[in-house]
C-alpha cells in the first residue's frame, strides 16, 4: 500500500506540474503586431504631350498624275503645331510646308505642298501613334490646287523637349490649276521637333 501511495502521489504531483505549465502566461488576448505593407511608387503610364512644337522635315514624294504626268523626288520643310494631352489620348493641329522640285514627265513641275492638319493619337508614354487628315495646297507650274490628305504617324520623345518621328500621307488633287490634270501623291517624312 505504501508503494501504491507513493506511486499515486507521484502521479498527482506530475499531473499538477504539467497542468500548471500548460496554463502559464497571460490569459489576455495576444497583441498582434501590424505587418508593414510595401509602398510601391506609381509607374509612369504616359508623358505629357501638351504644348507647342516646331521642327524640320526631310522626306520623299511620289506623284501619279494623268497619263505620263508622274514623278518623284526628295522633299524638305518645316512644321509648327500644338497638341493637347487628355491622358491616354492626344489631339492637335499643325501647319506644315514642304519644298520640292518634282518634274511630272514634262507636263508640270511641283514646287511645294502646304498642309493644314488635324491629328489625334494614343499616348504610349514616350511614344505617340496618331492618325492625321486635313487640307493640302500644291503649288505647280500649272497653277495651285487645294486637295485633301489622310495619313498616319509616330513620334518618340528623345528628351522632354525633343522628339523624332515619321509620317506617311496620301493626297488627292483634282483639276490642278484648272488644267484638267488630276494627281495622287504619297509622301513620307522623317521629322525632328522641339517642344516649347
Amino acid at each position: 500500500m505504501k508503494t501504491f501511495n507513493k506511486f499515486g502521489t507521484a502521479s498527482v504531483l506530475a499531473t499538477s506540474l504539467l497542468g500548471t505549465t500548460a496554463f502559464a502566461g497571460n490569459l489576455a488576448d495576444p497583441v498582434v503586431e501590424p505587418v508593414a505593407e510595401p509602398i510601391y511608387a506609381p509607374v509612369e503610364v504616359g508623358t505629357d504631350w501638351t504644348g507647342a512644337y516646331g521642327g524640320l522635315n526631310l522626306g520623299y514624294a511620289d506623284i501619279d498624275g494623268d497619263g505620263d504626268a508622274d514623278g518623284d523626288d526628295a522633299t524638305y520643310g518645316v512644321h509648327l503645331g500644338y497638341d493637347y494631352d487628355f491622358g491616354r489620348y492626344v489631339v492637335g493641329g499643325e501647319l506644315e510646308y514642304d519644298k520640292t522640285d518634282i518634274d511630272l514627265g514634262g507636263a508640270a513641275d511641283v514646287d511645294s505642298v502646304t498642309r493644314l492638319k488635324l491629328r489625334g493619337g494614343y499616348d504610349l508614354g514616350r511614344t505617340l501613334v496618331y492618325a492625321t487628315a486635313g487640307a493640302a495646297r500644291v503649288d505647280t507650274s500649272l497653277g495651285k490646287d487645294t486637295g485633301e490628305f489622310v495619313g498616319v504617324g509616330v513620334a518618340y520623345q528623345v528628351t522632354d523637349r525633343f522628339t523624332v518621328g515619321g509620317e506617311l500621307l496620301e493626297h488627292r488633287f483634282d483639276d490642278i490649276g484648272g488644267s484638267g490634270v488630276d494627281a495622287d501623291a504619297t509622301t513620307f517624312n522623317l521629322r525632328g521637333s522641339f517642344r516649347f
